[in-house]
């Protein structure tokens, strides 16, 4: 391995098998310039063409989905979601090809001004020329996808730098993306570590970032200085609230899955609870009754509930929360900290009662499979518990009914909040749009419209009919 080589591990025997070689930086920026080059071509083709490439990029996708899915599990270390991702993203697509031309249209205004009858005006769109992708390990394909595919439709040309966790996806993606020549000219992955990414910023007209608030912070500030917009989506800490009224297994079902899905390696996981008092026993027995019965995805990868950590990292830190908890006085109801097997770092459902907001566990972003519960007095102390946090990605509300859940939903300082179960945000990612709260993200919505108009710059055309006035109709003493 050369001294630029980067190592990657495999997350399920914890040995490097595979290097990551970044570009230079001569070859970053020329590959920059190429897809700089053929991106007029591409805006000025229009919709039409633009949709019919990427349902080819779809159908390519669907064709080599094994091999695509092979990659991410070796990736990520799980099995089932990685063979389902390239379908995931294939739909995404397909999703995004229907909707685009309808967008476009609804979004270009014409008419007459209500100041001047004579002028009238009309809006044309101008993509960014190029747009830079930087994706989490947490989902490779599907992540490194979600903002690239809408903004292809909209005209730009997009470098996407995934996470150095999780590069081995790319070699298979890539091969599709070279079975459509016209995208092949204004899509490229490149692999890479933090420079890598930091170069890209240079680069680029526009940044779509998912990631950590320090290092969106470190990016934003780049940004700044020059001049270019960023679309942040950072770290969160999802509250769910479970009323009294609630119907307790639906409860701690809707909140287990919240918490644990993917090893809690979700930007959305369900991350505390806040139980009301009265149930609040009868709630634990339950959800620590459901984490029993969750098993470890080892040794067989397509066996089994809980995969490995896809970042060793990531369970060092988890360890360190909850031990931080315990240390304060938490109660460990069940589970417990990271287990090392065959190389690989796993952790059992844990459920932490005790909790309170001087400890990590409930302020800091965990992402592991921990569900810390604290009882709260009223719906009231809930609510201020849940905003008390630098955090507003999502966050989630159970009651005995849709209406009571709603009230208290409408309350809450986030993003995206489900009534009735937890992480529903992935359900409405081209229906409706979004704000995310606090530092957990910037730049408006990745959802509805928003997810593709944000990368059209508006042109208004403004047209006089009729005379131009003469000075005189300026004149002070008119």
């Amino acid at each position: 391995m050369t001294s630029t080589q980067l190592p990657v591990r495999n997350p399920r025997t914890g040995r490097v098998d595979h290097v990551v070689q970044p570009p230079t930086a001569a070859e970053l920026a020329e590959l920059c310039a190429g897809l700089r080059r053929a991106q007029p071509a591409w805006a000025a083709a229009g919709i039409g063409h633009r949709v019919a490439v990427m349902r080819r990029w779809a159908d390519a996708i669907e064709a080599n989905a094994k091999a695509i899915g092979d990659a991410e599990m070796t990736d990520t270390g799980r099995s089932r979601v990685s063979h389902e991702v390239p379908y995931m993203v294939a739909a995404s697509i397909r999703g995004w090809c229907d909707a685009a031309p309808g967008l476009l249209e609804r979004a270009r205004l014409h008419g007459v001004s209500s100041v001047s009858p004579t002028v009238s005006y009309d809006t044309e769109f101008d993509p960014y020329s190029l747009l830079g992708v930087i994706s989490p390990w947490n989902h490779p394909f599907l992540l490194s996808t979600l903002d690239a595919v809408p903004a292809l439709l909209a005209g730009c040309a997009v470098i996407i730098k995934p996470s150095e966790v999780t590069p081995r996806f790319v070699e298979p993606v890539a091969a599709t993306i070279a079975e459509v020549p016209e995208l092949a000219a204004v899509l490229r992955y490149v692999t890479g570590g933090p420079d890598t990414g930091r170069a890209i910023v240079e680069e680029v007209d526009a940044l779509c970032f998912t990631g950590s608030v320090p290092t969106g912070r470190a990016l934003a500030q780049t940004c700044a200085r020059r001049f270019i917009p960023a679309f942040l989506e950072l770290g969160g800490k999802d509250a769910a609230i479970v009323t009294a009224s609630a119907d307790l297994p639906q409860a701690a079902a809707a909140v287990l899955k919240g918490a644990v899905h993917n090893a809690g390696q979700v930007c959305f996981a369900t991350e505390r609870v806040y139980v009301d008092r009265s149930v609040h026993d009868a709630f634990i027995e339950e959800l620590t009754g459901q984490a029993r019965l969750l098993e470890l995805n080892y040794p067989d990868v397509d066996r089994g509930h809980l995969g490995p950590f896809i970042l060793a990292r990531q369970a060092d830190i988890v360890d360190d929360h909850l031990a931080d908890a315990l240390a304060r006085g938490a109660v460990l109801q069940c589970g417990g900290p990271s287990e090392t097997l065959d190389g690989g770092r796993y952790m059992r459902a844990t459920v932490l009662t005790g909790v309170d907001h001087s400890m990590k566990i409930m302020c800091e972003e965990t992402f592991g499979p921990v569900v810390p519960v604290q009882a709260c007095h009223d719906v009231d102390e809930a609510v201020r518990l849940a905003n008390d946090s630098e955090y507003g990605l999502s966050a989630a509300v159970i009651a005995g009914d849709e209406a009571e859940a709603a009230a208290i939903g409408r309350r809450l300082n986030a993003g995206a909040v489900s009534l009735m179960d937890t992480s529903l945000t992935i359900t409405i990612m081209r229906d409706v749009e979004k704000t995310s709260y606090n530092s957990s993200g910037l730049g408006g919505s990745r959802m509805g419209p928003n997810g593709m108009l944000r990368f059209l710059r508006r042109k208004a055309l403004l047209t006089r009919s009729g005379p131009v006035p003469d000075m005189d109709s300026l004149r002070e003493d008119a």
